[in-house]
This record gives structure tokens, C-alpha cells and sequence, in this order.
């Protein structure tokens, strides 16, 4: 199942609509404002999400730590991550707060699908990326909160 979703993403990052959302990305990251706008509102569609199946508790754990990853890149505390690898994390979720998408989140069940597919595709292809950040939080007796975010 987990390898559909990661097929179903790694399909949805080719499309062109996603590609709109990787051009976005670029201009946000030099706006630290908007881009903290963006994270507080990923980080609430992630935790407003009710579900009790254990696969995407996991992908919604990866993705709160890729949201603590953007902010410290941010803040300038943590940067041990590729441009590109900022570039596409920024643009998924973009996609995931943007509510008209390739499949629109109002439709039930399914709208949800492809951004869960996206960011089960990012999570399977940048897994260095966030390991490495985990550590580095780890390292600084982080210990992830609201407040942190």
C-alpha cells in the first residue's frame, strides 16, 4: 500500500500543476514571513487531520519535522539541507494547503489522496534529509512543541 502512494506521488510530482507549486517555493523561500504563514498553516491541516490508520500518523510525524527543518533553515540554526531538497519540501506543502489541487481536498476521501500520495513520495525520497535533521534535533535535546513551530 505504502509503495502505491509512493508510485501515486512520485506521478503527481511530474505533473504540471505540481511544477507551478515548485516555481512558487523558490520565490517563498527568500520570505521568511510568508513562508512562516505557510508552515503554520501546513502544520494545522496536518494536526486537524483525524485518523487512526498508523501509516499516515507516520507521514504526518515526518512531515511536522520537515515543517521544524524548514523553520530552523529559516532562523538560520539549522542548514544541512540541499536547496533543492528545501525547493521540493516547500512545494508539497504548498500543494497540501492549496485546497484546489489536482484532486480538490473538499471531494471526501479521495481529495486527500493525492496529497497523502505527495507526501509519501517526499517522505520516501528525501528520508536522508529529514534522519539528518532528526539527529541534529536530538543532538540539541529538542524536544518538538507548538511553541516550536
Amino acid at each position: 500500500m505504502i509503495q502505491d502512494l509512493i508510485n501515486k506521488g512520485l506521478q503527481l510530482s511530474q505533473h504540471t500543476i505540481f511544477k507551478k507549486f515548485l516555481g512558487k517555493a523558490g520565490g517563498l523561500m527568500s520570505k521568511p514571513v510568508k513562508l512562516g504563514m505557510l508552515l503554520t498553516t501546513a502544520y494545522g491541516k496536518l494536526v486537524d487531520v483525524d485518523s487512526g490508520k498508523s501509516g499516515f500518523e507516520q507521514v504526518k510525524e515526518v512531515m511536522q519535522t520537515f515543517i521544524r527543518l524548514v523553520r530552523s533553515y529559516v532562523n538560520g540554526s539549522y542548514r544541512d539541507v540541499s536547496k533543492k531538497s528545501m525547493l521540493i519540501g516547500v512545494a508539497v506543502l504548498l500543494y497540501l494547503v492549496t485546497p484546489l489541487d489536482i484532486i480538490p481536498d473538499f471531494i471526501p476521501v479521495i481529495g486527500f489522496l493525492d496529497d497523502i500520495s505527495l507526501m509519501a513520495w517526499f517522505i520516501d525520497s528525501f528520508q536522508k534529509e529529514i534522519s539528518n535533521f532528526k539527529a541534529w534535533e536530538s543532538s540539541k535535546n529538542f524536544e518538538p512543541t507548538m511553541g516550536t513551530l
